[in-house]
């Protein structure tokens, strides 16, 4: 009966990502745009989904604040973010592999492989990404944030 239970719950637990439309979107301390307005983000920063309600979405960033955002500012577009220093983009998802491009902190990579948690990469540890200006490579799962 437990384990049953368990098993019900577990897709429950996944985690949900989206992207900011377009700029700016900004994020508020309560769903009504009479609220106080946090952070205001640029287009494609990631951010988790905690909740919905009436066209309103809670979201975590990258650093951790929480607010609201109307649903409609944002999009299922997966882009990922740097959350390290510099991170290394790789030919191949393996440490030994040549280094493709070197993506500094804070800078957003598009998904290249479908994805919807850590556990469904092709490569695990690693995920494929394309930077804005066309290069394609495999990052470390732990140097990004968005999956």
């Amino acid at each position: 009966m437990i384990l049953a239970v368990a098993l019900a719950a577990g897709p429950a637990l996944a985690v949900e990502f989206r992207a900011t439309a377009d700029a700016p979107v900004v994020l508020y301390d309560v769903p009504s745009l009479k609220g106080k307005a946090l952070f205001v983000y640029g287009r494609d920063v990631p951010v988790e989904v905690l909740t919905s309600i009436e066209g309103w979405t809670k979201v975590r960033d990258s650093g951790g604040a929480i607010g609201w955002m109307p649903a409609k500012t944002l999009v299922d577009k997966r882009v990922l973010l740097v959350r390290v220093p510099a991170a290394d983009v790789r030919a191949n998802p393996d440490e030994a592999a040549a280094v493709v491009f070197r993506a500094e902190q804070n800078v957003l990579l598009e998904l290249a492989e479908a994805a919807s948690s850590p556990a469904t990469t092709a490569h695990p540890g690693w995920v494929k990404v394309r930077h804005r200006d066309g290069q394609i490579g495999y990052v470390r799962l732990s140097q990004v944030y968005g999956l």
